[in-house]
């Protein structure tokens, strides 16, 4: 599957110290050690809607901390999959009329569309499940020869689904720490099914769903016709494209429990690593209308439909950015307004003649932006440089401005 064109990264002066992110394994914020080569794995859409706020929220911190490694020196390997079968995927195909596929290759390039806009920094490897089914079904076959995964006959189905030993896996629980009654809620919440009668234990996870009537399968071998559940196929992508552990495993705090939790767990099992990933890093809910926005709930806010509507996808792009990772907040009209007016602002100063030194704000911009991902902060150091600018005549010092924009645009992605 091929992904979208990756934005040029200008060249600054100097370089960035470590980067330190919020692990939610650990629970604090610690010092990514990569060595020379950082891989970030980052869950991608299931193809069934357009890219909303909330998606284009997470991209947009991950491309950052992706601009951040490079800036300190490290090459980075990002690998992101698309679940481009999947129930939710399924269910939309036949509410609409449409075919699953045409569904899923549709919203896959708008989803490509909507991050080329938003000058995200391309996948190295994008793949999905559909063009990873012989690796799923070498690793879940190795997991029943090893007694580490279960068939399960479905009344339903033309042969047995499977199931991950969750028993057998170890440090489940190492990421989200969430107790088991939190646990079984989520599941079920989530995809998952705690209640199917004949598994070990009401978490195992699902690996291959044997074939049903109407649904897409595919030749599974000795596991029969079928199709990959959900959290192996992230579990399969990373092991083939990422040493571990890997730098960080990334996405929306959704995430965290079932998926991240269950792919980890396959991955150590699966790879004997003691450590899935150094760390955790999860974006926070991005809410509308008071509630998270979500397709299933349909208060989705588009980028799609912003940019249809003209709006500068770098204010979109400023507007996310002016909320930290970490931090759930709710999306309004007056969002988009700041991040236009300080758009103007900011195109307003770096179409001066001169500008201030840009010493400070270099150093400034790259100790918010290593220290957890402070973009916020960030913007604030260039909101004080674009005021100093616009204040006084800076026609003396003629690079200033040049450099202040390939500045935001290699560390922070705004591109003017």
């Amino acid at each position: 599957m091929h992904s979208w064109p990756s934005p040029a990264i200008p060249e600054i002066p100097g370089r960035n110290g470590p980067i330190h992110i919020f692990d939610s394994a650990h629970g604090e914020v610690v010092a990514l050690t990569p060595g020379p080569t950082a891989g970030l794995y980052v869950c991608g859409i299931t193809p069934y809607d357009a890219t909303h706020l909330g998606h284009a929220a997470t991209y947009v911190t991950f491309d950052v901390l992706g601009r951040a490694l490079r800036d300190a020196g490290h090459d980075v390997v990002y690998v992101q999959n698309v679940t481009d079968v999947d129930d939710p995927l399924l269910a939309r195909a036949v509410r609409d009329g449409i075919d699953w596929e045409v569904l899923a290759d549709r919203e896959t390039a708008l989803f490509r569309e909507d991050m080329t806009a938003l000058g995200v920094i391309a996948p190295d490897h994008y793949l999905g499940v559909t063009e990873s089914i012989d690796g799923i079904v070498a690793t879940v076959s190795d997991l029943l020869a090893a007694g580490t995964a279960y068939r399960l006959e479905a009344p339903d189905a033309s042969s047995p689904d499977i199931y991950l030993d969750l028993a057998q896996a170890p440090g489940v629980g190492s990421v989200s720490h969430a107790s088991r009654e939190e646990m079984l809620a989520l599941f079920a919440e989530r995809g998952g099914d705690p209640e199917r009668e004949g598994k070990r234990d009401a978490l195992d996870p699902l690996l291959w769903r044997g074939a049903r009537d109407g649904e897409p399968s595919w030749d599974g071998g000795d596991l029969g016709d079928g199709r990959p559940g959900w959290h192996i196929e992230c579990t399969v992508i990373a092991l083939a494209n990422l040493d571990l552990p890997m730098t960080v495993q990334g996405g929306g705090t959704d995430l965290i429990y079932p998926h991240h939790e269950m792919s980890a767990a396959q991955g150590r099992l699966i790879s004997g690593e003691e450590s899935f990933a150094q760390a955790f890093v999860h974006q926070a809910m991005v809410g509308f209308e008071g509630e998270k926005m979500s397709k299933s709930k349909g208060n989705l806010v588009l980028v799609s439909r912003l940019r249809a509507d003209g709006v500068d996808p770098m204010a979109i792009r400023l507007a996310l950015l002016d909320h930290h990772y970490r931090t759930e907040w709710e999306w309004s009209d007056g969002d988009l307004t700041r991040a236009q007016e300080r758009l103007g602002q900011w195109r307003a100063a770096l179409s001066r003649n001169g500008g201030p030194s840009t010493d400070r704000l270099i150093t400034t911009i790259r100790a918010r932006v290593s220290d957890d991902l402070d973009t916020p902060g960030a913007l604030v150091a260039m909101d004080k440089w674009v005021a100093e600018s616009l204040s006084a005549d800076h026609s003396a010092n003629l690079g200033g401005p040049g450099l202040a924009a390939r500045a935001i645009d290699r560390l922070l992605g705004v591109r003017l």
